[in-house]
């Protein structure tokens, strides 16, 4: 099969998005991820995968730290900006949760420390022990067939 067949595939599989992010050499770091999710409740442990090209990979090879940022409908502005996909590149004030920058505001911000790296394919796979949580109310920015979504609001079924 062909990649694009794959991916299109992959695409209809709808998924929150992240910012995941790291201290570098004292300045923040961080890429856009929608590959993340949960491992174990004991210990707390979660799972991000980084593609062999990214930059952000090496950061966090050499920091043994990242965090996920959940991020809510509002906030496509992160993404796009992590992802590189805009040109004029905002600064960001950055919150902090165990000693990493964390996207303010996120729905939640996960801190974790590197315990474990798989390489698999074209991607790394990390495992992160959770050391710290702070959460946020709201609707989430969710990714679906390549294009940016958000949750419909639920109507009252009488």
């Amino acid at each position: 099969m062909d990649d694009r067949l794959f991916r299109d595939a992959m695409g209809k599989f709808t998924t929150g998005v992240t910012v995941l992010t790291t201290k570098f050499e004292n300045e923040p770091a961080g890429m856009t991820a929608n590959a993340f999710m949960s491992v174990s409740l004991t210990p707390k442990l979660v799972v991000v995968s980084i593609g062999h090209k990214a930059r952000f990979l090496e950061k966090v090879r050499v920091s043994q730290k990242f965090a996920v940022n959940i991020l809510a409908a509002d906030q496509e502005n992160y993404s796009r900006m992590f992802a590189g996909q805009l040109k004029d590149e905002n600064k960001i004030e950055f919150a902090e949760l165990a000693g990493l920058p964390v996207v303010p505001n996120a729905l939640a911000q996960v801190s974790c420390k590197v315990v474990a790296e798989h390489i698999e394919g074209d991607h790394t796979l990390l495992i992160g022990e959770v050391l710290d949580i702070r959460l946020e109310e709201g609707n989430p920015l969710i990714f679906f067939s390549g294009q940016y979504h958000a949750l419909a609001e639920k109507t009252a079924v009488l």
